[in-house]
């Protein structure tokens, strides 16, 4: 070879051989690889969109996690709170699902029935909640029945053999689909009382003495109704939840008191809601490593003490899940057995 024509030739061949060589292998910059560049966030909004009215527990949780999960993100981000009411928080997921940018900017506290309502085919859900991607759980949501303390009804199992006159605010609530599924499964003797605007007025009906019992969250209780607990003017028959809670393991889960193992997959695939609680999705087709972001930011956040000390100052409830977890649950609950779903429906519709 020439002398002097050596060097361009090493500079082609070391040229030649970065281009074909596995990316792995290939030396580049810690951050080129990830979506957007390092800092995606930078600059820009996330919009967090909540399906309810402002003041219940779906806003606290909302407003909760808007106020924390920015920081723990590249770039820290401004996190907006919107919120979409409507059709029992079906106007949220539809947008979510349909509409919102997928980009990884539009994140969302759904129903914590959206993938029941699906599975069970309800009316107005275009959705499909396996194809959103699940960020994390801030708190399971525990609906609890209680009964006044001059009912005859003093423990769940009493209504195998007494009435439990249950107030109710209709068909399609939690508080009237609750104990009509549990008597599905179970054969407790409860009948339904509808009428009352909300769960309010329904234990304010207990408390007359109008009903024997009514509903609400364990949360509402502990915090709104702490002298009820106080002077035991109310007795927790069950909680609506596949498991007891730390905080509740004196109180039946609702899964327990199926008469049959169908009876209590029926409970079980009802009661998954409870898990999902207080959730943060995103959607569809969003691109895996910034879904994988979004999970460790909020796993972050959950763990910060200045979030810890928000849920300390309200006495909320506080039991995080990871995303990934929260995803299989949430197909779990997609599985359900179609002759089960029908059951379920068949109850239901009947109280219309």
């Amino acid at each position: 070879m020439a002398k002097g024509t050596w060097m361009p030739l090493v500079r082609l061949v070391f040229i030649c051989l970065f281009v074909v060589l596995p990316s792995g292998m290939a030396p580049r910059p810690v951050h080129a690889q990830a979506v957007g560049g390092e800092g995606f966030y930078k600059g820009r909004n996330v919009t967090l969109i909540s399906g309810f009215t402002p003041g219940g527990s779906y806003d606290f949780y909302s407003r909760l996690v808007g106020r924390h999960l920015g920081r723990h993100l590249q770039g820290n981000p401004t996190i907006i709170i919107q919120q979409m009411p409507g059709a029992g928080g079906l106007t949220a997921a539809n947008y979510l699902y349909r509409i919102a940018p997928k980009d990884g900017t539009a994140i969302g506290m759904l129903s914590q029935t959206s993938a029941v309502d699906e599975a069970l085919g309800a009316a107005g859900v275009q959705y499909k909640s396996a194809e959103f991607s699940w960020i994390g759980r801030v708190a399971p949501s525990i609906e609890v029945s209680v009964a006044w303390h001059t009912a005859k009804v003093r423990s769940i199992g009493d209504a195998r053999s007494e009435q439990l006159l249950y107030g109710s605010s209709g068909p399609g609530s939690a508080l009237d689909s609750y104990p009509r599924v549990l008597a599905l499964a179970s054969g407790l003797n409860i009948r339904i009382v509808s009428g009352y605007k909300g769960s309010t007025e329904a234990l304010l009906a207990m408390e007359k003495g109008e009903v024997d019992a009514s509903g609400t969250t364990w949360n509402t209780l502990k915090i709104n109704r702490k002298a009820w607990l106080a002077e035991k003017k109310v007795n927790i028959l069950v909680q609506y939840a596949r498991a007891r809670s730390p905080e509740l393991p004196e109180v039946p889960a609702a899964v327990e008191l199926g008469r049959t193992p169908e009876d209590r997959a029926l409970l079980d695939f009802y009661m998954s809601g409870a898990d999902v609680g207080r959730s943060i999705m995103t959607v569809p087709g969003v691109p895996g490593e910034r879904v994988a972001e979004l999970r460790a930011a909020f796993d972050a956040a959950m763990r910060d003490p200045e979030l810890k000390a928000d849920i300390d100052k309200a006495n909320a409830e506080f039991q995080p899940m990871a995303g990934v977890e929260l995803q299989q649950l949430v197909q779990q609950t997609l599985a359900v057995k179609p002759e089960v779903a029908l059951r379920i429906k068949e109850a239901l519709q009947g109280a219309r």
